[in-house]
This record gives structure tokens, sequence and C-alpha cells, in this order.
């Protein structure tokens, strides 16, 4: 593999997008940035749904540039959205089912795999109506895998979810991580996702790629004394020793 780079230069009403980036052949890259940024735009212009002047390369090949434009249906990517969007009147193996059908590549990620990946073994023969909103996503992850992709996008996957079903699912995502031999664009604003997917992280602010923010020192101001206390224990406990 020999990664992603990509630019886009665009408006849609009064937003304007005007971004540049690459991505690592392989590991998790965060686009992360305040609401109105420009991350989901961006995704759709890579996934091909938002059509914008500039230009894209996965892996040496021109998904965009000048002259030609390679639509959707065409483009070897995994796209994974804040909802699920299941077929409904078919099983969890029957939409897994359906992504590997999408694609004519050598099957590079297997059904077995996946399923053991995902841990989605007991859950074959159920509807998605019968799916917590973590198993839908995971059905989601599963089906978008199978589809053997070039490149997973994942647009703010965990945002609908419960602090229940994201204590959940991390734990899958964190194992799609290490098992990834593709590039993925995780989007999300979450600093603690961020913190335990992503290798890298690419900042968005009004349509541009930045500098991410400097992050604050932390402090104990603002903390309340029991709070105090219950952060030196805590450090007591790990071995550390009080300050003079």
């Amino acid at each position: 593999m020999r990664g992603v780079e990509g630019t886009f230069s665009g408006a849609l009403g009064a937003f304007r997008l005007e971004a540049a980036f690459s991505l690592q052949p392989t590991g998790i890259t965060a686009l992360s940035g305040p609401s109105g940024s420009g991350k989901t735009t961006l995704l759709r212009c890579i996934a091909g749904l938002t059509r914008m002047a500039g230009r894209l390369t996965v892996d040496g090949e021109a998904w965009q540039d000048e002259t030609s434009f390679l639509p959707t249906h065409r483009r070897p990517v995994g796209v994974v959205f804040q909802e699920a969007s299941l077929l409904a009147h078919l099983s969890v193996r029957g939409n897994l089912a359906y992504g590997a059908k999408r694609t004519s590549a050598k099957a590079d990620v297997s059904l077995h795999d996946t399923v053991d990946l995902l841990g989605l073994g007991v859950l074959l023969d159920r509807s998605p109506a019968n799916l917590s909103g973590g198993e839908r996503q995971r059905v989601a992850l599963g089906r978008a895998l199978l589809s053997q992709p070039k490149l997973l996008l994942m647009d703010e996957p965990l945002s609908s979810l419960d602090a229940g079903a994201k204590a959940e699912i991390l734990p899958y995502l964190e194992r799609l991580h290490r098992a990834l031999a593709i590039p993925a664009l995780y989007v999300s604003h979450d600093a603690g996702e961020i913190a335990r997917l992503a290798d890298r992280v690419i900042y968005m602010e009004a349509g541009r790629i930045v500098a991410a923010p400097a992050t604050p020192e932390p402090t104990l101001a603002g903390l309340d004394a029991a709070a105090r206390d219950r952060l030196a224990l805590a450090a007591l406990r790990a071995g550390l020793s009080p300050l003079a």
C-alpha cells in the first residue's frame, strides 16, 4: 500500500472546503474538529458521495483527478456512518453476505475472520430489529470490511450510542485497529475515542486542515477537597509519593 493523498476545493452553500491531506498506508487516522468544520464533508468527498473539485489517489490509483471521477459504487471503500443502516429484511448473516457481494476482489478478509474479530457469532441468525445499538454498529463494520475495501471510512460511528453501548463496542474497535492492513479515517470529536483508537490526528477548522490546538496542562484547580483526596489516594496506591 502507498497510502492516500487528497486535496479538495469547493463550496456547499455558504460553506467552503479547502483541504489537503494524506493518510499512512495502515492504521487509523482520526479526523477531529468542532461541529461544522467540514469533517463529514471531507469524508463524503473521499467516498465520492459529494463531488467537489480536487484529486484523490489511494494506493497509487487515481479515484479523482482533473479529468476523471470514479463513482462511489466503483470505489473499493468501506463506509460506516453514525447510523448502521442495516437491511431490515436480512439477518445479520445476510447483511454480512451483502457486503461480500459488493465486490469481485479477491477476499483478503474472510467471513469467518470478520465474525471472530467483531464477536458476531452469536448474532448471525438475528434480525437487525433484535440488536442493540452497539451490535448494529459491529455488524455495519463487518459488512464494510467484507466488501474488501482499500480504505475504511468511519463517520462518528459511536456518536448515537449511549455510554454503555460505547463501552461495549470500543474493545472491538481496538481489536480492529490492531488487525487492519489498510488505512482508516475515523471522524470524531470525542478526545477519549481518539486517544484509544487513533495512531495520528488531522484537525479541521472552517473547512481547512490546521494545526491541532495546544492541549492545556492538567491542573488541580477547580477540584473540590474530596476529589483531591481521591486523586491523592489513587496516586499513593499506584506507588507515587506525595510532593513535599
